[in-house]
């Protein structure tokens, strides 16, 4: 599923196409999607296929097409402080993301089936808190995974303010999922072939909205035990009463982050594509050369020459004809001659320019990654305050 835009040369790229094609419709999406690498998600020797619209699996591992993330994320309403259940969590990706709408009080749980999907997951959630300047400007709501099958969740477990099934429900899993809501709470899942969302407007109304049309493998079945029981799925805690030291971590954080709002480097990278100017130039020139030279040809041809003598005889005349002819002929090539050097010229003119431009592109880029800094990082460890506090403020950050 996927293939709706175009491919991006980076990240930032893919989410312009798809803002452009209106799968990313608001800012707060937009600004989770930017803050996260999609490439960072895939195994490295298939980081090229990373901003193709197009689903990726190995193995186990999948990620969903960028475009069906951004109706998902669309469609969900996040707000900073709900609670999120992924069923079909996978690599991370998503529930990343939706951490940095949630923010520190919200609650964000995946259950993903795969032990092995798991660990992948928990490597890249360390490298994305480790390495990512979006870590540091965002207020992060940290995914927690259990290995489980989404169908095997006890029905007395506790509800979401937003769930989100990765995988294809059939109509008979329906009421299950839906009893996973709150009341006032959206459920998106992909529903007999359709992205779907359904929002719970009382304990027993609900609202349901047909989005796209989609093709997910579907749900796995449970394995029953040998006493033909399913095995329950324990669900992380919904709220841990956080420490003191934690509290004030998160509150120092976030006031700082107050104070420094202005200051932080623009997210988009220096883009590698090449301006049009030159080649609208080039084009004017031409139009204007070929203009001129139909101009004074037409002008040549409507312009008399002078009157006819009585006095010349017929061979005179023929003869005046072919010189006027000749010297026009002459004329003509000419300007041609003049303006394929002019065009040359202005062909050398736009290639040095060009490499000049590529040149400045890629020495911006290396001063842009040599400069950029982090205010919020060189804030903390400028406080006069003890070398383990400043570490534990930084989360431990290395970068």
């Amino acid at each position: 599923m996927g293939g709706a835009v175009s491919a991006g040369e980076d990240n930032d790229e893919l989410i312009d196409n798809l803002k452009e094609a209106q799968y990313i419709r608001s800012d707060l999406v937009e600004r989770a999607f930017r803050a996260i690498d999609r490439a960072d998600y895939y195994l490295e020797e298939f980081r090229d296929s990373a901003y193709k619209d197009l689903a990726w699996r190995h193995g186990n591992i999948h990620l969903s097409a960028p475009c069906i993330y951004s109706e998902v994320m669309e469609a969900l309403d996040l707000q900073p402080g709900l609670s999120f259940l992924n069923l079909g969590s996978g690599t991370g990706y998503l529930s990343t993301m939706v951490g940095l709408i949630l923010g520190p009080f919200g609650v964000n749980h995946g259950v993903e089936l795969h032990s092995d999907v798991i660990e992948y997951a928990y490597q890249k959630l360390e490298f994305f808190i480790k390495t990512s300047d979006s870590f540091d400007r965002f207020d992060f709501c940290e995914p927690s995974f259990v290995v489980g099958n989404c169908l095997e969740i006890a029905p007395e477990s506790r509800q979401y303010d937003r769930v989100y099934c990765g995988a294809g429900v059939q109509k008979e899993h329906e009421d299950y999922m839906k009893n996973l809501l709150k009341v006032g709470g959206i459920l998106v899942l992909p529903l007999e072939e359709k992205l779907t969302k359904i929002t719970r407007t009382g304990y027993n109304s609900w609202e349901t909205k047909k989005i796209i049309a989609v093709s997910f493998a579907p749900l796995v079945l449970p394995k029953h035990n040998q006493n033909g029981k399913a095995r329950a799925v324990p669900l992380p805690p919904m709220f841990e009463v956080r420490s003191l030291q934690d509290l004030s971590r998160i509150t120092i954080r976030h006031i700082l982050k107050q104070n420094l709002a202005g200051m932080w480097p623009p997210p988009r990278r220096p883009s590698g594509r090449a301006a049009p100017r030159h080649k609208r130039r080039l084009r004017d020139h031409r139009d204007a050369t070929s203009l001129l030279t139909n101009r004074y040809v037409f002008m040549t041809r409507l312009i008399p020459g002078p009157l006819d003598n009585n006095q010349h005889s017929a061979s005179e005349e023929e003869e005046e004809d072919e010189e006027e002819d000749d010297e026009e002929g002459d004329d003509c090539r000419a300007v041609c001659e003049h303006m394929k050097t002019d065009e040359e010229a202005v062909e050398e003119e736009e290639e040095e320019e060009e490499e000049e431009e590529e040149g400045g592109r890629r020495e911006g880029s290396v001063l842009l990654m040599e400069t950029q800094v982090n205010p919020l990082r060189e804030k903390i460890l400028s406080l006069p305050l003890p070398e383990p506090l400043k570490m534990y403020l930084l989360h431990y950050r290395e970068k």
